[in-house]
């Protein structure tokens, strides 16, 4: 096999079949310094870094994806068809649309509405619900049932859009019971329904459009470890 246009591997086996997604790369690599063993670098292109190594003797793969729809698109599709991942699971961060749904509280995505055109590629003569899969759902829920942590799981919301021109347009959102917003999920729930492979998107809340709290950038690189940690024993 020979590499994808933004994976440099060329050999099976490189790419574990099950693959943590951050959007920042640099959250890959904490990732890999902190909680796998034996981790080796397979992907640098762009700067999204790519680690496989080993968590209790299991191995995973965590591999950034960038920001937004087209880009964890890609990479998705990529590690699905070239590379035969099986399982995805987005880890990232969100901003809570309810508030109930304080800084810091772990969101799972049952389902992603999303404004984005990416659905149109499938000519679907109606309206598609991108949702995870109840496999990786199910696992989600039982970890952090064990290790005592509370997680929101509900209808999240896949934008194109970080600053919208109409700044209440949130609210629409919310009325319908939406928890959070972000940027991914909806295209990786698409393209793994699409190939039949399984996802799932576990995200921390970095901001509140309720109260305008918000967590800094380092803290969203390194200190989001409770998803980290559910994501990493559903291997």
């Amino acid at each position: 096999m020979i590499p994808t246009p933004h994976i440099n591997v060329s050999e099976k086996g490189v790419i574990a079949e099950t693959v943590l997604l951050p959007g920042d790369p640099l959250r890959a690599k904490f990732i890999a310094e902190n909680y796998l063993e034996n981790a080796v670098q397979f992907n640098s292109v762009r700067n999204m870094y790519g680690y496989t190594g080993y968590y209790k003797g299991k191995k995973i793969s965590v591999k950034g994806t960038g920001m937004g729809m087209p880009s964890i698109g890609i990479y998705s599709y990529e590690l699905i068809h070239f590379y035969g991942v099986k399982n995805l699971i987005r880890i990232g961060s969100c901003g809570s649309l309810q508030e109930n749904v304080k800084v810091r509280d772990i969101v799972i995505g049952m389902a992603a509405s999303t404004n984005s055109n990416y659905a149109s590629q499938y000519n679907i003569p109606g309206t598609y619900a991108p949702t995870a899969s109840w496999e990786l759902l199910k696992k989600a829920t039982d970890v952090a049932s064990q290790k005592g942590i509370d997680v929101k799981v509900g209808n999240i919301f896949s934008s194109d859009i970080f600053y919208d021109d109409d700044p209440d347009t949130w609210k629409k959102w919310a009325r319908m019971g939406v928890l959070a917003v972000e940027m991914e999920a909806a295209a990786l729930y698409m393209n793994a329904a699409r190939a039949g492979a399984n996802a799932l998107c576990i995200l921390t809340v970095s901001d509140s459009l309720v109260t305008h709290e918000a967590t800094t950038a380092e803290e969203r690189q390194t200190s989001f470890t409770q998803m980290m940690e559910i994501a990493l024993e559903m291997a």
